[in-house]
């Protein structure tokens, strides 16, 4: 059976939950379940925190997991990245207060409050930077303000905390984060292991194309088929009046209004949009 690590808590809890449901997995009923098994799938499903979820798959103890880039790399485990999930999205950064510094090299001698010592320790080794890392478990926003820091590393998603913190950010961000699905580095492919790669990639697809049908003339087939051309090639079906065909093509979400526009100007009518439920590319 395989055994999966999902975030039990946090701002990736719900999507990766939501994620695993569109791929077909069965989810938990409450959310005092710490573990699901979904035997139709022969997939167990345990809900851990997200701070551990790579320490778990990294000494192989769980097949795969849900979490962040940061985690991940923050925790040092052995885990490799085997898929970007397209949700939870942050940049993580230095802050401190307005005018305090304006890059890392600028932290020489000075004390950084975090949550994230690993990855700080690391970009101060990039930079050749020597600075003392206060670990914090929460709240980081604060140690400024308290005294126990000149400056912070934090997770920005808004920057709302920052500002009511007094904070701004400076230099380069240290990383960019999103949700991940990580396995053991050096472990075996694996079958199971691979149909939930498939699922998942099936779900980022559907998230991020529509389905678009148009009637168009004929002579206009061309230039409507360079206007979507789909993943492999648009399907052109004819019609029963012989001087129009049908098209079918896959198009981004986000450009769906755009391509709407512009095959009305060119002629297309009867131009439908539908969502995705599901597919495998």
């Amino acid at each position: 059976m395989l055994k999966v690590a999902v975030p039990n808590k946090g701002a990736l809890s719900e999507s990766a939950a939501a994620m695993l449901r569109e791929a077909g997995y069965r989810g938990r009923r409450e959310s005092k379940e710490l573990v699901v098994r979904d035997t139709d799938h022969d997939v167990e499903f345990f809900f851990l925190r997200p701070r551990d979820i790579a320490i778990y798959v990294g000494a192989g103890t769980l097949d795969v997991g849900l979490t962040g880039r940061d985690l991940l790399l923050d925790s040092a485990s052995p885990a490799e990245e085997v898929l970007a999930l397209g949700f939870g999205g942050s940049t993580f950064r230095y802050a401190s207060l307005p005018g305090f510094a304006a890059d890392v090299t600028e932290l020489a001698g000075r004390r950084i409050a975090t949550s994230f010592a690993g990855l700080v320790e690391a970009d101060l080794e990039r930079h050749g930077v020597e600075a003392s890392v206060v670990k914090l478990d929460g709240a980081v926003e604060t140690a400024v303000t308290l005294g126990v820091a000149d400056a912070i590393a934090d997770v920005v998603e808004t920057g709302t905390s920052m500002r009511n913190a007094g904070l701004e950010v400076f230099g380069e961000p240290i990383m960019t984060s999103e949700a991940v699905l990580i396995r053991p580095a050096e472990r075996e492919d694996s079958a199971a292991v691979d149909v939930l790669v498939r699922r998942l990639e099936g779900v980022l697809t559907a998230r991020h194309y529509v389905m678009m049908d148009y009637d168009i003339r004929v002579e206009l087939v061309e230039q409507a088929c360079a206007l979507t051309p789909g993943l492999e090639s648009p399907t052109v079906s004819p019609l029963h009046d012989k001087g129009y065909v049908a098209v079918r093509s896959m198009v981004p979400r986000k450009r769906t209004n755009q391509v709407m526009d512009d095959l009305y100007d060119l002629g297309a009518r009867a131009i439908l949009v539908t969502d995705i439920a599901a597919c495998r590319i």
